[in-house]
């Protein structure tokens, strides 16, 4: 809404955004960026914006209501609904979970996404990550539980020592008494997981709830009958894994190695 304000005011002024961002001291495509809510208004944008649009203290008014989150929008809903879950289960396939990364993990592989984006956007969305882990520690803790494919914990994402370190952060988890840690065993010829990695969610009404993700694009899933087939496919996916002692002693191997 901050966004479509300034836009507002700019082209009821006949500035483009190039003037705009000439006369504030910011470029075109940080003037655009905010206009599409895509990045907050930084330093004294708001202040600057306000005066040379003769918005008459209405984008002040604005700004300072202005709440940024560094989530993806596109996750957003999912991540208001995970943060009061009772359960949470996922099962994955090529990289460790958000919830269980390290910081260096997780800002390695937010480095590496397509378009590339600045320091401060990927610095953000790793605090953001990391905030997101609250749930394995709060007062009132969620079922959770993990199934892992073996490929996933293999890739040594960072390094060496990143990859040492992370394989700890999911022993230490794995202690936890409402977690549980699963791997699928590389050597399993089949299972019911093959078509992708999915998230399922239990409000604390008990109200289920999946969430799928590919290539940045997701959607979640409320409605029977494929809801409750995610939920069959995850309890199967539980089954063929290694238990989830096997699963420590496998993830405690690969670490020493």
């Amino acid at each position: 809404m901050f966004g479509a304000l300034l836009r507002f005011f700019r082209e009821q002024t006949g500035l483009s955004q190039e003037a705009l961002g000439l006369k504030l001291g910011f470029s075109k495509s940080q003037v655009a960026m905010v206009e599409r809510g895509q990045r907050p208004p930084r330093g004294n944008f708001i202040a600057l914006a306000d005066e040379v649009l003769g918005a008459q203290g209405a984008l002040i008014a604005a700004g300072g209501k202005l709440t940024y989150s560094h989530l993806a929008s596109w996750f957003g809903p999912f991540a208001e609904e995970e943060v009061t879950a009772s359960a949470r289960h996922e099962y994955e396939t090529h990289v460790v979970p958000g919830l269980l990364q390290t910081e260096t993990y997780a800002r390695t592989v937010l480095s590496g996404g397509y378009p590339p984006v600045d320091d401060e956007v990927i610095e953000g969305r790793v605090q953001a990550r990391l905030a997101r882990q609250s749930l394995l520690t709060r007062k009132n803790p969620a079922a959770i539980s993990f199934v892992l494919e073996l490929s996933a914990l293999a890739r040594p994402i960072g390094g060496r020592r990143t990859h040492k370190e992370q394989l700890r952060r999911i022993l230490d988890v794995a202690q936890l008494r409402h977690v549980q840690v699963q791997v699928m065993p590389q050597g399993r010829e089949n299972h019911s997981g093959l078509s992708g990695s999915f998230v399922l969610l239990e409000s604390k009404e008990r109200r289920q709830l999946a969430y799928l993700e590919v290539q940045d694009h997701s959607f979640l899933v409320s409605e029977q009958p494929a809801l409750g087939n995610l939920f069959g496919k995850y309890g199967t996916l539980r089954a063929q894994a290694l238990s989830p002692e096997e699963s420590t002693e496998q993830i405690e191997k690969m670490a020493a190695e």
